[in-house]
């Protein structure tokens, strides 16, 4: 948690300075941007540790932004607005963010606030196995077991299988996935996507023609279900 990367995505010059000013002297690493179409590019080429975001944007709606970042961005998202109605709040609240904390603020709880959100992505990935029905995955030890037998996987079955399970139920986008397994070059690089996923599915799936675990979100990308 210690020099977390944070990402402000706000379009007033005052604020990004102070909030600039304040993280950095509590040792996060700070970057900036003043509108939606920086932001998105920032957090998908340089991916930070939590994104402060205001939901006022010149360019586009805070809200759909939020939608945007979350089919693929995982880490914590504040959302940092001067709209304090509740109908806002929940719907931010709803549609994946973290926290909500209203303008003006007060610095001492927008950086507890911080702190309790960086600890909840690391506890969310304390326990070492993940069930996900008919599969173990076994974080601690890298071992896959389907039905309780073992799956031998490659280093990149392995790690592409474990972003899904991390992340069960949620659509990972092909550039996400590209991106997490691969590398920041490969973002174009579909057709290693698509190779992995087929001979991923004929290991872990009962069907690999009817895949329950791991499906095709058309044109999107691949969403983990776990189920027996």
């Amino acid at each position: 948690m210690n020099n977390a990367s944070i990402l402000v995505i706000d379009d007033e010059v005052q604020i990004r300075r102070l909030l600039e000013i304040t993280l950095e002297s509590n040792n996060f690493q700070v970057t900036s941007a003043a509108d939606a179409k920086e932001g998105m590019r920032i957090a998908a080429t340089h991916p930070p540790d939590l994104i402060i975001l205001d939901l006022g944007l010149p360019d586009e709606n805070g809200h759909i932004v939020l939608k945007k970042l979350r089919e693929w961005f995982t880490k914590p998202v504040l959302i940092l607005s001067v709209q304090s109605s509740e109908e806002d709040i929940v719907k931010a609240l709803d549609n994946g963010a973290n926290d909500y904390l209203v303008k003006p603020f007060r610095t001492g709880e927008l950086l507890a606030r911080i702190r309790s959100a960086l600890r909840s992505a690391v506890d969310e990935n304390d326990d070492p196995v993940i069930d996900c029905g008919d599969l173990q995955i076994d974080l601690a030890t890298r071992t896959v077991k389907k039905q309780n037998e073992i799956v031998k996987l490659t280093a990149t079955e392995y790690k592409l299988l474990s972003i899904f399970a991390q992340q069960e139920g949620k659509v990972l986008t092909h550039q996400y996935l590209l991106r997490e397994v691969w590398g920041p070059g490969y973002i174009n690089q579909s057709q290693y996507l698509r190779v992995f996923i087929a001979q991923l599915r004929k290991k872990i799936e009962t069907d690999p023609n009817r895949p329950a675990h791991i499906i095709t979100e058309s044109g999107v990308g691949y969403r983990f279900i776990a189920k027996d």
